[in-house]
């Protein structure tokens, strides 16, 4: 049987470099995209040489649609027909309450985690619509469903995110594309180095007393959802870490 492909966004690190790794050892081709060049050549190098995974990296920043628009046309027959697209390049930038919040730390979030998204989407799932069957995976969060404290516009684009996915679903209801929204909680990736601009120790402050979820953990429950039969669509998942109720609750060991 022919390979399946898929696209992850956002590949080089957390969960998106978890997918990429899980869904080469699920015997996938790889489509892995991503700002950093570097990065991206040493993933490659990875999966190839630790997964004997095939695999294309496509440098470009998803805010950037001509850019994307020009990666995705340069796929040749051999690596165009996508049958999972998995939407992870997202970020959180800053955690201050919203009147004293960065104009550029907005704009930044709501390019990547919105446009970025729905640029990707246009350009990828009118092949699937033609072929009808495909998959894509949007990765929201659990601060999609509430606002937390100083969490505000990035809660917003999560909840966007969380709409946007489900009115794709109604939107193909007609095929056999399928859609699922995958909202993790505790993260420990480096999320929080970003949302920090880079302060380590603020950042490790998150992930104080209580383990975690990783990469990896949620990469299982993509791959979980893309390998469901075509019968079964999963359409949204929650995954918390055993001791976070909420995006805003926590239990801290001592």
């Amino acid at each position: 049987m022919e390979k399946k492909i898929v696209l992850v966004t956002g590949a080089t690190s957390g969960i998106g470099e978890g997918c990429a790794k899980r869904f080469a050892l699920g015997g996938y081709k790889v489509i892995i995209t991503g700002r950093n060049h570097n990065k991206l050549e040493l993933l490659g190098q990875l999966l190839r040489e630790e997964y004997g995974a095939e695999v294309c990296a496509l440098n470009f920043d998803v805010r950037d649609r001509e850019g994307a628009r020009r990666a995705i046309e340069s796929l040749d027959e051999n690596w165009s027909r996508i049958d999972v697209l998995v939407n992870n390049a997202g970020l959180a930038l800053g955690l201050e309450p919203e009147y004293e919040g960065s104009w550029e730390d907005w704009e930044t979030m709501i390019d990547t985690n919105i446009k970025g998204l729905l640029a990707m989407t246009r350009l990828i799932v009118p092949s699937m619509i033609e072929r009808n069957s495909g998959h894509v995976v949007n990765i929201g969060s659990v601060a999609g469903d509430a606002a937390y404290p100083s969490g505000n516009v990035y809660c917003a684009t999560k909840a966007a995110v969380k709409t946007i996915t489900d009115g794709l679903r109604l939107d193909v209801a007609h095929t056999a594309v399928r859609v699922t929204n995958i909202k993790p909680g505790l993260v420990q990736t480096n999320f929080s180095n970003t949302r920090f601009h880079g302060d380590d120790a603020r950042a490790d402050n998150v992930y104080k007393g209580i383990k975690p979820l990783t990469g990896d953990d949620i990469a299982d429950v993509v791959f979980y959802a893309a390998s469901a039969p075509a019968h079964v669509q999963i359409a949204e998942v929650l995954v918390l870490a055993t001791h976070q109720g909420s995006g805003s609750m926590i239990h801290r060991e001592p």
